[in-house]
């Protein structure tokens, strides 16, 4: 999904253009107006909490667990791609492991 972050303090991840969308992986919903999203980098730096996802939108994509964080669905502007279901649940058991 691509959502509308907004711009953000300090070192947290924001957007960019003038919506500030950035592409993110929606690890759960929580209810009907939110849902818990993982923004995702292009960046290739190699951290624990930055695992590949594989390529989305042509790129190398990685999930930021460090960045973690609710996201109203209002904020969702559209879907680009669905993730490979085995990466999909190492990333889900990644993030739970960081908690």
């Amino acid at each position: 999904m691509v959502v509308c972050l907004g711009i953000n303090v300090g070192s947290e991840q924001d957007g960019s253009g003038k919506t500030y969308a950035r592409p993110v992986l929606v690890l759960k919903d929580l209810g009907k107006s939110t849902l818990l999203a993982v923004p995702l980098t292009t960046s290739t730096k190699n951290h624990p909490l930055r695992p590949s996802i594989g390529a989305v939108a042509g790129k190398s994509a990685h999930a930021l667990l460090s960045q973690i964080r609710v996201v109203d669905t209002r904020r969702l502007i559209r879907r680009i791609g669905y993730l490979n279901k085995d990466v999909f649940s190492q990333i889900r058991k990644a993030a739970k492991d960081m908690l």
